[in-house]
């Protein structure tokens, strides 16, 4: 079932402990960062220190060489004496020297770390000097004028180092590599971006603070209370209530921070909406304002699903998958399709994946895939081949293993992880009570938002014909009220003739292979045209198991064998009961002709004209909905599972044995009736996902605002404070569930496969997972 091992149950004190080192193993982290960053901000400055002190030295010695003209003050001298040095350069000297010595002095250190000081302004001023270089001149200008020192002054000197200054930075700039490292380290360095923006922030808003605060203990214990509330639910805490728990932890900060930001004299009117999204930002903002970013995680679960694309998200999780001919291989493939075609949602089907030991087993004409691409790909191509368009869903596999004694597959493993939780937003479970036997893993209802499960096959019915089958009949239908209930939100039976399950209603929403309904409307044009189109009699078709409607063949033949004289039936199938099947009718000497089993709409069967069912282990069968869009006449039982064929004129239902050969004798001399089209839109897939959208209420979930919305109406009952007690048995069933399917004990007296819980070393190799005994979350439920 899921591809994953659940997690194990922990105790809170454990859960807390792990907590906590998990926080003290990020500061240490943060710490760590902050001392290396430091470090190299030292060499940095060390280097550029030094680099500076020989341009500097550089520049002073040509000032030295190629002296400045300062002309006389007086205005009567024409020409002046030419100084060795300028006065300024000579000032100069001295303080470079002192600077130098002090700072390569060996008692120079740096300042602790605790008592590390920058001068915030005098960066500031660094950062915007050449912005300020023209006013800073413009005001020396007019002070120097206004003092009288210089009076009408030539400033070739003053524009010599400016110019001077500006060839010095072109030339770090291109300087040899380790030079050009030191200088755009320092100049691009995220630390370096980081001070400009403190320092804007700082400059313009100096009274506001942008640091974001740590989470008290209220918030911690909400947000714990929040992600705990899948395992309250399971010991019958409603998450209503746990919301409430949230909101009231969190409404004495969020009362606080609003009276804060009002202004004097007025009042709030505080609503007492929910505070999970506001403790989500909450959360996230302090997650961002340490630089940690991670998807997945504690409660990685906790968010259902990820609208990023606008577009919700259906999961089709079934048993079985082609090339195995079988209803819950063909239909949810078909479901997918027409899902998808719509556009208004993406859709996953998760099919189960068999080694090939396995696949030897199970598919037909010994056809075996290598790898689950390959797989894929033929499924595609066949359902395109049908469908008559490109598909547009995405298929994924999960571990399965063929069981004999049952003749169907059974997940190995937790199911459910093989849906993304950003994905895990609506689920269609085919077979639910068949997924969930033996699932041990997270709940379905608690990982998706919305869970609806289709009810394919009537167990009961095949396990009563087993030895010891009344009792163990009544064992498996308890079972499957437990798990269907615990699991699904909405159960879609196809037919009455199902078991009756909590939650459910009735509803075909199966539809026909498009093929069908086109040889259908081909056999109406060529019957239209005068041809003869039904040249031979009355055939059957099924997997050859008893079940499957051969025992009630056989035994109406054998009964009536005098009154159908002269009646030949063809017959097609494979299946484990084949050699017992064909040796009773040859020694009741029946005249019936069996043969290999085939595609439905082979063209080798359009010429049948009778399609003979009397089968009331069925539920809803594929094959009568196939044979009435080719335009044939089916003759079939009065069973709750031909309830849906019953208002089409040429289904012929009988009710004795003696109705079964007046309904066959009455077939075989009489024509069909071409298909409406109000019935031929009956049987499409597109009616199908119609009824099943509705019935499953999935028009209205896709159209819902928020699931969180959604899960608030579902617990809302009589009264908040009063306990809702079917939400408490469901949670108590599925948590009873989760450990007696992890007993491996109990896992074998019940029928399981051997080692199923996880998947195998083989599945591994296969699908590329992880082993089953790495993939342990830290913490869930």
């Amino acid at each position: 079932m899921m591809n994953f091992k659940p997690p194990e149950t922990r105790t809170t004190s454990s859960t807390a402990e792990k907590a906590l080192s998990l926080i003290s193993k990020g500061w240490e982290e943060v710490r760590s960062s902050a001392d290396a960053d430091l470090q190299l901000i030292k060499n940095r400055a060390n280097s550029f220190k030094n680099l500076a002190d020989k341009e500097l030295e550089n520049f002073i010695n040509s000032a030295s060489k190629s002296p400045f003209i300062v002309p006389t003050i007086t205005a009567s001298a024409t020409t002046a004496p030419q100084p060795q040095e300028i006065d300024f350069v000579k000032k100069l000297r001295p303080k470079l020297s002192e600077i130098r010595r002090a700072y390569s002095s060996p008692d120079f250190k740096w300042a602790p770390k605790g008592k590390l000081r920058i001068d915030l302004s005098s960066i500031k001023n660094a950062i915007v000097a050449e912005e300020e270089d023209e006013r800073f001149g413009k005001w020396r200008r007019v002070r120097f004028k206004e003092e009288g020192q210089f009076g009408e002054v030539n400033w070739e000197p003053i524009k010599a180092f400016r110019t001077r200054l500006r060839e010095l930075e072109e030339e770090l700039k291109n300087r040899s590599s380790s030079s050009v490292d030191i200088f755009e380290g320092i100049k691009n360095s995220e630390f370096v971006e980081k001070v400009k923006s403190s320092l804007k922030s700082i400059y313009k808003e100096p009274e506001e603070t942008k640091g974001v605060p740590p989470l008290d203990v209220p918030e911690l214990l909400a947000y714990l209370v929040r992600q705990s509330s899948p395992f309250l639910d399971q010991i019958g805490i409603r998450r209503d209530i746990s919301d409430k728990i949230v909101e009231s932890l969190c409404r004495k900060r969020r009362n606080k921070l609003l009276l804060r930001a009002l202004p004097e004299g007025k009042s709030s009117l505080i609503e007492g909406d929910n505070m999970n999204d506001e403790l989500d930002l909450r959360i996230a903002s302090v997650l961002q304002s340490t630089g940690h970013h991670y998807e997945g995680g504690f409660w990685s679960d906790s968010t259902r699903q990820n609208l990023s694309d606008g577009k919700r998200h259906v999961a089709i999780v079934t048993t079985a998958s082609l090339p195995w001919m079988t209803g819950t291989a063909v239909n949810p493939l078909f479901r997918a399709a027409y899902l998808a075609k719509s556009e208004n949602q993406n859709v996953t089907l998760l099919v189960p994946w068999l080694c090939k030991s396995d696949q030897e087993l199970v598919y037909p004409n010994n056809l075996t895939f290598s790898s689950p691409e390959e797989q894929e790909l033929y499924i595609r191509s066949w359902l395109e081949e049908r469908v008559g368009f490109k598909t547009d869903f995405k298929i994924s596999f999960y571990p399965g293993k063929f069981s004999k004694e049952r003749r169907s597959i059974l997940p190995a493993g937790d199911t459910s992880q093989f849906i993304p939780s950003r994905d895990a937003d609506i689920a269609i479970l085919e077979e639910p009570e068949h997924l969930n036997w033996y699932h041990h893993g997270k709940r379905w209802t608690d990982k998706f938002n919305h869970v609806v499960g289709i009810v394919h096959t009537n167990y009961l019915e095949y396990i009563k014909r087993e030895k010891n089958g009344a009792l163990q009949a009544f064992l498996v239908k308890h079972v499957n009220n437990w798990v269907t209930r615990a699991h699904c939100d909405k159960v879609l039976r196809l037919s009455a003739a199902t078991q009756d399950l909590p939650k459910s209603v009735v509803c075909n929403v199966h539809g026909v292979n498009p093929k069908f309904l086109k040889i259908g409307e081909k056999v109406a044009a060529e019957r239209q045209g005068g041809q003869q189109v039904f040249s031979k009699g009355a055939y059957f078709l099924g997997k050859m198991v008893w079940a499957k409607g051969y025992r009630e063949l056989i035994d109406l033949l054998a009964k009536h064998k005098s009154d159908l004289d002269g009646f030949n039936m063809d017959v097609f199938g494979n299946g484990e009961d084949a050699h017992e099947v064909q040796s009773t009718a040859r020694r009741l000497n029946l005249n019936v002709n069996f043969m290999k089993g085939r595609d439905h709409a082979d063209d080798s069967l359009h010429s049948y004209k009778v399609f003979i069912n009397p089968s009331i282990s069925d539920v809803l069968c594929t094959a009568t909905a196939e044979a009435l869009a080719m335009g044939k006449f089916v003759v079939c039982a009065d069973h709750p599972s031909n309830e849906f064929f019953r208002a089409f004129p040429n289904c012929l239902i009988y009710k004795t044995s003696e109705d079964f050969v007046a309904k066959v004798k009455e077939a075989l001399t009489n024509e069909p009736q071409p298909l409406s089209p109000e019935e031929q839109y009956k049987l499409s897939w597109e009616a199908a996902t119609q009824r099943f959208m509705e019935y499953s209420d999935l028009d209205k979930v896709l159209t819902s605002e928020t699931c969180r919305e959604r899960r608030s109406r579902k617990g809302m009952g009589k009264s908040v404070s009063m306990p809702n007690l079917g939400g408490m048995v469901d949670g108590g069933l599925a948590f009873a569930h989760y450990y007696l399917t992890g007993n491996e004990f109990l896992r074998l007296c019940t029928g399981a496969i051997p080692g199923s819980r996880d998947y195998d070393k083989q599945h591994c190799k296969d699908l590329h997972l992880l082993p089953s005994q790495v993939e342990n979350p830290i913490y869930g439920w």
